[in-house]
């Protein structure tokens, strides 16, 4: 299945190779299936934001994105799309958009994570951008000293957000997310949407490592998994919700309406 358009069109290897070669733009990553995605408002609205700080120009509008995105899956109802914004060759200012299409990724949650802190602050935190290789590299030394994953805090001592994703807390009586400069992932936001549907309260709290045994539960929120939970942050276990956390983020997913790709917003 995987499978790469530029600008609508099958990448060749000399534009494969421009875009591995050149480290500026951004991206967002989203699940299909059935041909629909949850939040794809959202995401369209984030590649849109991000071209206009980072190129100065709007080369990824969303009509434009969702026809290319529709186009790349062709006949596929059921995959994992990554729409990239690139500069284009010999034009800063000018982008391209690349639309990947690989195999859908499982939504089911993995065993809970055993994941530990380190002090690491992207860049432009607010913007999903391609400069990846910090949260990587920090990611592998954690999984090399015996941990699944890694949660970042900043150089002021607050928790910020994990690798690839936001992280939720559960306090024993409402759903906490971090005040901090962070990527506003798209998981995340429609949580909070939903969960103020469904009546769940949540608010959002400067956390320090030390904060982290007075909470009951931890999951980790991204596109594939609404609630992947955390076993421990360091050496604080997380036992004490009885499913509470996982049970309020998944019943507020399951209210996040699905946005067919073909449809053409009014």
């Amino acid at each position: 299945m995987p499978h790469i358009e530029i600008n609508g069109l099958d990448a060749s290897a000399e534009e494969i190779h421009r875009v591995a070669t050149r480290n500026h733009g951004h991206f967002t990553s989203m699940q299909v299936r059935g041909g629909a995605v949850r939040g794809l408002e959202l995401h369209l609205r984030r590649l849109e934001t991000a071209s206009r700080e980072l190129f100065g120009a709007v080369e990824s509008d969303g009509d434009r994105v969702r026809a290319l995105i529709r186009h790349a899956l062709r006949d596929v109802r059921d995959a994992s799309v990554r729409v990239s914004v690139v500069s284009r060759a010999g034009a800063p200012a000018s982008a391209d958009v690349m639309v990947a299409v690989s195999d859908p990724v499982s939504d089911v949650p993995k065993p809970a994570l055993r994941v530990r802190t380190v002090t690491y602050e992207r860049e432009l935190p607010h913007l999903k951008h391609l400069a990846t290789l910090g949260l990587i590299h920090h990611r592998l030394l954690a999984q090399r000293a015996g941990f699944d994953d890694v949660l970042f805090l900043g150089r002021d001592g607050y928790v910020r957000e994990g690798s690839i994703w936001n992280v939720a807390f559960w306090d024993g009586e409402r759903v906490l997310w971090p005040d901090a400069e962070v990527l506003p992932g798209i998981t995340m936001l429609l949580l909070r949407s939903a969960l103020d549907k469904i009546g769940v309260p949540w608010s959002t709290r400067r956390l320090t490592a030390d904060a982290l045994p007075s909470l009951r539960a931890a999951a980790a929120t991204y596109s594939h998994c609404p609630a992947q939970p955390l076993a421990s942050i360091d050496h604080t276990a997380f036992t004490g919700d009885d499913g509470e956390l996982a049970a309020a983020l998944n019943t507020a997913w399951a209210e996040v309406p699905w946005d067919f790709v073909g449809a053409v917003s009014g």
